[in-house]
């Protein structure tokens, strides 16, 4: 499959970009590039957010009914080319197939069509003494978007912001675009006002940084890493405008010393599991697993059977469950922090730096465990990549929970214990956006982000369609 585009989407319409430079899609699991898309430029996003500047006065005028069969129209056109954006995140990105349709192209069905239940759940207006306090779509939306899940962080801003009221400008991941690609042609055959979506590729120095910037954009969704999100607000706060950051994390799975048996040996494989997902590149993955020091040597024992199953391979075979990483510089990062953690004194249990023997193409790691000490910096920083860090500790509960809450991140975290309620009392003292108890499931409609450097704001669910609105009150 290539991706080759050569317009954006501004104004309604597919239109040439200001400017002449194009970027390379490279395929993870090849090495060879499949297509290009046009590097966007500041002048691209004023197009853009003066078009979606116009489409918002109509847009926000739409009445509420309108904008949910819009988004209904938007997730049965995603339905329909279901496919095709999985084949796209699966040449793209490397997610294997499994992944790719499940995830990659099913997530974004749920929140465009989601929007019919949510909004009934939105209180969006009240009264409150003489007051009638409304709840106002706040404008032009920004939304800088990553490429480890493409099309479903995209589609976590856009469909909120559309049911608000809002019109938005888009960039899409430059190293994954193709899905983005097919959402504007959805929307495009939807037939949304001209200017309330709007889609401009090109790299965050020139594209994110014009969009964080630009005097028209009311407000910024940004999803990335956190040094990224960091001059994203640095940018957005001299406008001053909102901003919503969703960023990197180093989830804690912790495992209580209850576990014993069949009960012990699921809380392994689920953690093991819940680093793993989308080749490890994942903001909540389960990165860090908290283990008793009296079980330490049979959790790692039984980790080092478990990881020789994560099969690596070509992400259209449905067979593998560990495709390539997204790019050639992700890669040697990884392998790099795997390098460091080994000299610094942290003990290889699976998998190493080195490319798979019988992979000798393509950006692969090895799923890789590690056992390390809390402080460490492998159990410290984001990695991004299959590479889980065991942390034994002693002390029950309360040293679990300092060593789960003792990184700057926030995002997710997971608590296994035979005792439910004793493990939901460790769960309620996380200081993270979302906690499993015992391989409790994500739930695309409840609230997801983080505290501390994962960032600020919710997606998701009632409150990631509150994010896009703004409060009037009215005096009565």
């Amino acid at each position: 499959m290539t991706s080759t585009r050569d317009r954006i989407y501004v104004d309604g319409g597919w239109v040439a970009s200001t400017g002449t430079g194009t970027l390379p899609v490279t395929n993870p699991f090849t090495e060879e590039v499949i297509g290009t898309v046009p590097e966007g430029t500041a002048e691209d996003v004023d197009r853009a957010a003066q078009a979606a500047g116009r489409g918002f006065e109509e847009w926000s005028q739409t009445s509420l009914s309108d904008r949910v069969k819009a988004c209904t129209h938007i997730a049965e056109g995603l339905q329909a080319r279901q496919q095709e954006i999985a084949l796209s995140a699966a040449t793209e990105m490397g997610a294997p197939w499994q992944i790719a349709v499940m995830v990659q192209a099913g997530l974004p069905l749920i929140s465009f069509a989601s929007m019919e239940d949510l909004v009934h759940d939105v209180e969006w207006e009240r009264q409150s003494g003489n007051s009638l306090v409304v709840r106002q779509p706040v404008g032009v939306v920004g939304a800088i978007t990553p490429w480890n899940y493409p099309l479903h962080q995209i589609a976590a801003k856009v469909a909120p912001a559309l049911v608000a009221g809002c019109s938005v400008v888009v960039k899409p991941s430059e190293l994954v675009p193709g899905v983005a690609y097919i959402l504007a042609e959805v929307i495009d055959s939807v037939g949304l006002p001209p200017g309330v979506f709007n889609l401009v590729p090109g790299v965050g120095p020139v594209v994110g940084e014009a969009i964080a910037s630009h005097p028209l954009v009311d407000m910024v969704s940004f999803t990335g890493s956190t040094r990224a999100g960091r001059r994203v607000a640095e940018l957005a706060a001299a406008g001053p405008k909102r901003t919503s950051l969703e960023l990197g994390g180093k989830s804690a799975s912790i495992l209580l010393d209850d576990l014993s048996g069949e009960t012990l040996a699921n809380a392994i494989v689920g953690s093991l599991t819940g680093c793993l997902i989308n080749s490890g590149q994942t903001c909540s993955a389960l990165t860090r697993l908290l283990v008793p020091r009296a079980v330490l040597d049979e959790v790692v024992g039984n980790l080092e059977v478990f990881a020789q199953f994560a099969t690596m391979g070509d992400p259209l075979d449905p067979a593998t469950q560990q495709g390539p990483l997204v790019s050639k510089l992700q890669q040697e990062r990884v392998r790099g922090y795997i390098t460091a953690a080994i000299a610094e004194g942290a003990t290889l249990v699976a998998g190493g730096p080195e490319q798979p023997d019988h992979l000798p193409r393509g950006f692969f790691v090895t799923p890789t465990v590690l056992v390390a000490s809390a402080g460490s910096v492998i159990e410290q920083e984001e990695v991004f990549g299959p590479v889980l860090t065991v942390v034994p500790y002693d002390g029950g509960d309360e040293a679990a929970i300092r060593i789960a809450n003792g990184t700057p991140y926030g995002l997710s975290g997971a608590v296994w214990g035979a005792d439910r309620d004793r493990a939901l009392q460790v769960a309620r003292r996380l200081r993270t956006g979302q906690v499993g108890v015992n391989g409790g499931a994500f739930n695309p409609t409840a609230p997801f982000g983080g505290f501390g450097q994962s960032g600020y704001g919710r997606e998701l669910g009632p409150l990631g369609i509150e994010e896009f609105t703004a409060i009037t009150s009215i005096q009565l």
